[in-house]
């Protein structure tokens, strides 16, 4: 066997293989979110706002956190965060929430439809949780952290 040749191409597969991550994998920030209910639409600009919230999306599992920027050190900061498994099939971005503070929302799936393009994730679909009083559409714009 030439070592001089079996490595270098062990290198090249194991570069395809750690570079075939889907898209969606990284950490995106919100910049705007539309809320659909009942036919009126109220949009949300949070890129200008003093939230902050980042999605971070790995390989299986996806997470949330959103806190208020400048907010006061006490405990009227407002801080949400969630998480669970997700799946993607194509466009079809399906979550699985198996973490959050109001537990109406645990153990929910929400399906998405997503769009990337260069930076910019799009995801739009419904959010339907009977306990919370929620049913509504929601298209949420994200970029990408650098």
């Amino acid at each position: 066997m030439n070592y001089k040749t079996i490595i270098p191409a062990c290198l090249f597969l194991f570069a395809c293989q750690s570079s075939s991550a889907p898209a969606i994998v990284g950490t995106w920030r919100l910049v705007s979110g539309t809320t659909i209910t009942k036919g009126v639409s109220e949009v949300t600009d949070y890129y200008s706002k003093n939230t902050r919230m980042l999605k971070i999306i790995n390989g299986t599992h996806f997470t949330f956190i959103k806190h208020d920027i400048n907010s006061p050190k006490d405990s009227s900061n407002h801080f949400d965060a969630g998480g669970g498994s997700y799946t993607l099939d194509g466009n079809q971005y399906t979550e699985h929430l198996d973490f959050y503070g109001d537990k109406n929302w645990e153990g929910k799936t929400f399906t998405f439809t997503v769009t990337i393009n260069g930076d910019t994730l799009v995801q739009r679909g419904m959010e339907k949780v009977e306990g919370a009083g929620v049913d509504r559409e929601i298209i949420e714009k994200y970029i990408r952290e650098k």
